[in-house]
């Protein structure tokens, strides 16, 4: 059985997943770049990349992206989990149905892909898993604890797999940048709580100071470019044994080990320094 080297990479519309799909193809991997709407990526065609509408929170629109690779290459030879997004807020502001469609998105659209690329995978005895985690999956940040469980949800999804599958060839990596410079941070703020109502609510300045928060960690020369990410996730991919995990940036590689030895008493303390909840 010959070995497919296509490669699956969710939510190209913008950021990471635009900026991997490039490099993919500019490496001479068959990619195929997906969207919820194919006009988003249609100018990925002429970076090299196949485009192919996917929604990752649709069982229909799943099945068909992954049986359109397999048609052509008999299976998905590699799958990069990158879609998702953010929202900031106090868990007691954010409604269910919000609540909701954060896990949907970041969590359980990955899990289904993950179960519906593993059969071709297994069969050929090779292939490879990137999830996009997060530094939100090691501390959590303020005022952003449903993205953050989604992440911390992710990390044990990618340890679960990497043993499961390993006797099948099939490699599962996870990358756990911090701050990108990317619309991400500056989307924040569209699912956040309204801001401007008449009465604000109790945490209304904690939303805001989180918000302000995030979008300095990823302005400027703060936030990771991209490209780096999309790069790591190439060499990855390219790897005969990648890591397991990739810490990328101050805040993945240092941020865990000082929440580790203040412990919580004395993390909260600095948490209410730079990010005032009153």
């Amino acid at each position: 059985m010959q070995v497919s080297q296509a490669v699956l990479v969710t939510g190209c519309s913008s950021g990471i997943g635009r900026a991997t799909a490039i490099a993919l193809a500019q490496a001479g991997l068959p990619t195929w770049a997906s969207a919820r709407r194919l006009e988003t990526i249609a100018d990925l065609r002429d970076a090299g990349c196949r485009v192919i509408e996917l929604d990752v929170t649709d069982e229909s629109s799943r099945a068909r992206a992954v049986q359109a690779v397999e048609a052509e290459h008999g299976a998905v030879g590699a799958l990069v989990n990158n879609a998702g997004y953010a929202q900031v807020g106090a868990i007691e502001d954010i409604p269910e149905q919000s609540l909701r469609r954060q896990f949907e998105t970041n969590l359980f659209g990955p899990i289904r892909l993950c179960q519906m690329v593993l059969p071709g995978m297994r069969a050929q005895r090779c292939g490879t898993i990137v999830n996009l985690g997060s530094a939100a999956g090691l501390v959590t940040p303020p005022a952003s604890g449903a993205y953050a469980m989604t992440k911390y949800a992710l990390e044990a999804l990618s340890d679960a797999l990497r043993y499961e599958v390993a006797p099948f060839g099939v490699r599962i990596v996870l990358l756990e940048p911090g701050a990108v410079r990317t619309g991400f941070t500056s989307a924040l703020a569209a699912n956040a709580p309204d801001l401007d109502a008449t009465m604000p609510g109790p945490y209304h300045t904690l939303t805001k100071n989180a918000l302000a928060l995030a979008e300095r960690e990823g302005a400027g020369d703060r936030g990771l470019d991209p490209e780096q990410l999309a790069h790591i996730v190439v060499r990855a991919i390219a790897a005969r044994r990648p890591r397991s995990r990739y810490r990328i940036g101050t805040q993945a590689r240092v941020a865990p080990t000082v929440r580790r030895l203040l412990g919580d008493r004395a993390w909260d303390a600095v948490l209410r320094r730079v990010c005032p909840a009153e």
